[in-house]
């Protein structure tokens, strides 16, 4: 009897852990796939194509390079992860990406000043 709930409690722990597996897989594909729609990476590949007319050995360097940069930055990432506190990580984050939020907004709106012959 004991074996038998021990059994059903390894089930749920395999399943939930392929479930989680899933979840983590599906999530970091949908996000990752979004974010490259459009960006430079996918223009540079596109022109490379173009310019070179070998669009399997164009695609063969751009996976490999995306694999890479994945790769230091899940590397990256684990290091960050063990070695500094989670909230002082988001709060530097957030204060990172607020910054150059702002930065970008104030460089924009001199830009289109300058753009308007106002300054």
């Amino acid at each position: 009897m004991g074996q038998s709930k021990t059994k059903s409690k390894e089930n749920k722990n395999d399943s939930n852990d392929s479930s989680t597996f899933f979840s983590v897989l599906i999530t970091s594909f949908s996000t990752i796939f979004l974010a490259e729609l459009g960006d430079k990476t996918q223009i540079a590949t596109l022109m490379l194509s173009a310019q070179s007319g070998r669009p399997i050995v164009i695609f063969i360097g751009a996976a490999l390079a995306l694999i890479f940069t994945s790769f230091l930055g899940v590397i990256i990432g684990q290091w960050i992860a063990n070695n500094l506190p989670r909230q002082r990580f988001t709060l530097g984050s957030g204060i990172l990406m607020i910054s150059l939020g702002l930065y970008l907004a104030i460089q924009g709106v001199f830009d289109l000043l300058e753009f308007e012959g106002l300054i």
